[in-house]
C-alpha cells in the first residue's frame, strides 16, 4: 500500500495517508479504521483555514514507541511563510484512532488558527470494499449521525428477520478540547469539526481526537480518551512482553540478519494477534492470517504461523488449538437463521478454513462468518496438537481437546475422503467458494503442464501429505496420552497405506517428481510445484525419493535466487506474477526447507535461507506475503507482487521456521 501508513492493536486497524488523513478510498489499497470486519471511519480529512495542508514531512513512526507522526502548514501564500506549524500524531488502542493535532505559532503575535476535521463511517463490510465491486442487498438499513458536545456519533442499524437481534454498530468521535462547531455541509453523514485555536506569540495550542469503533454487540462506551504517545507506551510496553521474552533469536544463533529477521517476524506477529474465544467462553489472543484482508482467523494460516513459532512462542499454538477447537464443526451446513444459502460447508469434525464477525458473513450473504471450505485445516489442527505436546512435554492440552481431536481424525475418514476415495479430497464447482480448498486456492491453481485446470473431486498432493503427518501424530497421542492402542494401530495403519499408495499413484517416472495432485479421473495433474517441498515435511516419501526431489527443487526453473518457484519456469502455465503459478511464497519456501531438513539436506536448505534471509534485508526485514518469480539474473532485487498482504502472519513467522531448521535441537 504504497503512500499508506498502518497501524494496528488487538484486531482493529488504520490506514492513513501520508498526511495521517482518510479518504474512503476502496479496491485493492483501501483506507480507514477497521474493527470485526466493518470500516468504521470512511473519511477523516483535516484542513487548516479551509484549505487541505501542505506536507512538510510524511507519516512515519521513529520507533515501535512513537506515535505515526506528520508535519504539516496551512496552503503557503506567495512568498509569506505560514503563520503556523501543524504536528500530527495518531495512534491505535482500544478499538480507535487516537490523534493530537499540535499547533505552533511562528510569529510573534497572537494567531488564530482554523482547524476542521471532516469525518464520516460508512460502515462498510471489507467484502464490499474490495476490487470485484460486488453489490449486497442492504434492505432498511439506516445509517446516523448525531451531534454530541464533545464530537459526533455515528449508527448504522438493519433489522435482522427471525427473530434475531438487530446489526446495530457505532462510531462515537469526541475531541478536546470540545468542537466548536460540527457541522453537517454535504449529503449522506458527512459531518465537519470545526476550531478556532488561539495560539500565543511563538506558543503552541492542541487538539486530541479520538474515533472509537463499536462493533455491533459491542457494550459499553468509547474508551477514556488518551494522546497518542500514552497509547502507544502501553502498546509497546505490551507488545515488548512478548517480543522480548525467551528465547530470543539473537541468542541462538550467530547469524546476525536472520537474527534481526526473527526479530521483526516476532514484531509483526505480536500486532497480528487478534481476540478469539475457547470452548469454555476463556479470552484468547489468536494469529490472524493478515491485513488488510485477513485480520481474522484462519485455520490453516494461524495453524501454520502457530506451527512454526513453536519453539519460540508456544502459546501462539494453544490459542490456536483452542479458538479453533471451539468453532469446530458439529453439522453438516446447517441452514442460515437469515434464509440465504451461502454454502459454509460445515461438517462435524472438520475445522475452520476462516471466522468472520463482520455484517455480510452474519446475515449469510457471504458464508465467511464460519467457513470450512479447506481440505487440509484438519490435518494441520491434528499436526500441531501432537507438536505442541512433544515440544512442551505437557499433555495437559491434548487431554482436554481429545474429544476434537478425535472428531477431526474421523473427519478425515468419513467426509474427508480417506474411506471412499483413499485420499483427502475436495470438490471444485458449485460447493467451492472462489478457488480451491488447499492453499493454492485461486482459480486455476491446480493445473497440467500445459495450463488446463484440474477438475475434481481433487486430491492434491500436500494435503496427503498432511494426512500422514496428521495420522502418524495422532496415533502417537493415542497411544501415550489418550491410552487408547486400537485408536493409535488403526490411524497406523492407516498412515502406512496412505503413504505406500501415495508413491505409487503420486510419482511421475518420466520427471521423477511428484504430481501436483490427481484430477477426479486418477490422472497425475503433471505441473511440477513446490508442493513437492511440502511432502518432504511432512515425511510421505521415502528417502531416496525425498533426497531426489529436494535436488530438483534448487534447479534454476524452481528456485529463483530469492526462493522456489511455485511453478517451475518453462512450464505453459508459468507466470512469475501469478500467486499460485509461478510467484514465491515464503512460508511455502519454510515448510520446504524444514522438510530439507528432515531429509539431511543441509546444502539445499542452506541455499534457500540465504536467498528468504536477503529477500527479508531489501524489505526491511519484514518479508512479504508473496514475491514475483523473477530471478536474481532479471533484476537484481525481488520484483514486488501485486496485493500482497504486509504484515502477513506465516510470512512473518517463516524466519522463526529458517531458524528451527538450522537450530533442530534449540531451544
Amino acid at each position: 500500500m504504497t503512500g499508506h501508513h498502518l497501524l494496528v492493536h488487538d484486531g482493529t486497524f488504520a490506514v492513513v495517508t501520508d498526511c495521517g488523513d482518510i479518504t474512503g478510498a476502496r479496491g485493492a489499497s483501501p483506507d480507514g479504521l477497521f474493527s470485526r470486519d466493518a470500516r468504521h471511519v470512511s473519511r477523516w480529512q483535516l484542513a487548516l483555514e479551509g484549505s487541505p495542508p501542505e506536507l512538510l514531512v510524511a507519516a512515519g513512526q521513529a520507533g515501535p514507541d512513537r506515535p505515526l507522526a506528520a508535519v504539516l502548514t496551512p496552503p503557503g501564500r506567495g512568498h509569506e511563510p505560514p503563520a503556523y506549524t501543524v504536528f500530527r500524531e495518531q495512534a491505535v488502542a482500544d478499538r480507535s484512532l487516537a490523534e493530537r493535532i499540535r499547533l505552533t505559532s511562528n510569529r510573534p503575535v497572537p494567531t488564530t488558527a482554523r482547524v476542521t476535521l471532516t469525518v464520516d463511517s460508512d460502515f462498510a463490510d471489507q467484502f464490499e470494499l474490495r476490487s470485484d465491486h460486488r453489490a449486497y442487498d442492504k434492505t432498511d438499513a439506516v445509517r446516523t449521525a448525531e451531534a454530541r458536545p464533545d464530537g459526533v456519533a455515528f449508527g448504522y442499524e438493519r433489522p435482522a428477520p427471525g427473530g434475531q437481534p438487530e446489526w446495530h454498530s457505532r462510531t462515537v468521535i469526541t475531541a478536546v478540547p470540545a468542537p466548536d462547531a460540527v457541522t453537517h455541509r454535504a449529503s449522506g453523514t458527512t459531518r465537519t469539526l470545526e476550531w478556532q485555536v488561539l495560539l500565543p506569540p511563538h506558543g503552541s495550542g492542541e487538539i486530541i481526537v479520538q474515533a472509537c469503533a463499536l462493533p455491533s454487540g459491542t457494550d459499553g462506551e468509547p474508551p477514556r480518551l488518551q494522546p497518542p504517545a500514552t497509547a502507544v507506551a502501553g502498546l509497546a510496553q505490551e507488545n515488548a512482553s512478548f517480543t522480548a521474552a525467551g528465547p530470543r533469536p539473537r541468542d541462538l544463533i550467530s547469524w546476525a540478519e536472520l537474527a534481526r529477521a526473527c526479530e521483526q517476524g516476532l514484531a509483526d506477529l505480536a500486532g497480528l494477534r487478534v481476540p478469539a474465544t475457547g470452548p469454555e467462553g476463556e479470552p484468547l489472543r489468536v494469529p490472524a492470517a493478515g491485513i488488510p484482508w485477513f485480520l481474522a482467523l484462519f485455520g490453516r494460516d494461524s495453524l501454520l504461523t502457530s506451527l512454526f513459532a513453536l519453539p519460540y512462542r508456544p502459546e501462539l499454538a494453544s490459542a490456536t488449538l483452542l479458538a479453533l477447537a471451539a468453532t469446530q464443526g458439529t453439522d453438516y451446513d446447517p441452514p442460515s437463521p437469515f434464509g440465504s444459502g451461502a454454502p459454509r460447508q460445515e461438517q462435524p469434525g472438520r475445522i475452520a478454513h476462516e471466522i468472520r464477525h463482520g455484517e455480510l458473513p452474519t446475515f449469510r450473504q457471504v458464508p465467511y462468518g464460519r467457513y470450512y471450505g479447506a481440505v487440509d485445516a484438519t490435518p494441520l489442527f491434528l499436526t500441531l496438537l501432537h507438536a505442541y505436546t512433544e515440544r512442551t512435554a505437557d499433555d495437559a492440552l491434548a487431554r482436554r481437546l481429545e474429544g476434537q481431536a478425535r472428531a477431526a481424525a474421523e473427519w478425515m475418514f468419513r467426509d474427508g475422503g480417506l474411506t471412499d476415495r483413499g485420499w483427502l479430497v475436495y470438490a471444485e464447482g458449485p460447493l467451492s467458494v472462489g478457488g480451491g480448498q488447499s492453499w493454492r486456492d485461486s482459480p486455476g491453481a491446480i493445473c497440467f503442464s500445459d495450463g488446463l485446470p484440474a477438475e475434481g473431486p481433487i486430491a492434491v498432493a500436500a494435503a496427503q501429505g498432511y494426512a500422514y503427518d496428521a495420522l502418524t501424530r495422532t496415533a502417537a497421542l493415542a497411544r501415550k496420552t489418550w491410552d487408547d492402542a486400537g485408536f493409535a494401530d488403526r490411524l497406523e495403519e492407516a498412515a502406512g497405506e496412505l503413504r505406500a499408495r501415495f508413491q505409487r499413484e503420486f510419482w511421475m517416472t518420466g520427471p521423477s517428481f511428484p504430481a501436483l495432485a490427481l484430477d477426479g479421473r486418477g490422472r497425475q495433474v503433471d505441473a511440477l510445484a513446490s508442493d513437492a517441498g511440502h511432502l518432504l515435511w511432512s515425511g510421505i516419501l521415502d528417502a531416496s525419493y525425498g533426497e531426489s526431489v529436494g535436488r530438483r527443487l534448487l534447479e534454476p526453473d524452481f528456485f529463483s535466487g530469492w526462493g522456489i518457484r511455485t511453478l517451475a519456469a518453462g512450464q505453459a502455465p508459468y507466470h512469475p506474477l501469478s500467486w499460485h503459478r509461478g510467484a514465491i511464497w515464503p512460508h511455502d519456501n519454510a515448510l520446504t526447507v524444514l522438510g530439507l531438513a528432515r531429509y539431511g539436506l543441509t546444502e539445499q536448505a542452506l541455499e534457500v535461507i540465504r536467498g528468504l534471509v536477503e529477500a527479508a534485508a531489501v524489505h526491511d526485514w519484514r518479508l512479504p506475503e508473496v514475491m514475483a518469480g523473477y530471478g536474481r539474473d532479471e533484476h537484481p532485487t525481488p520484483v514486488p507482487c501485486p496485493h500482497s498482504c504486509s504484515p502477513q502472519a506465516w510470512a512473518a513467522a517463516t524466519p522463526l521456521a529458517l531458524l528451527t531448521a538450522l537450530t533442530p535441537t534449540q531451544p
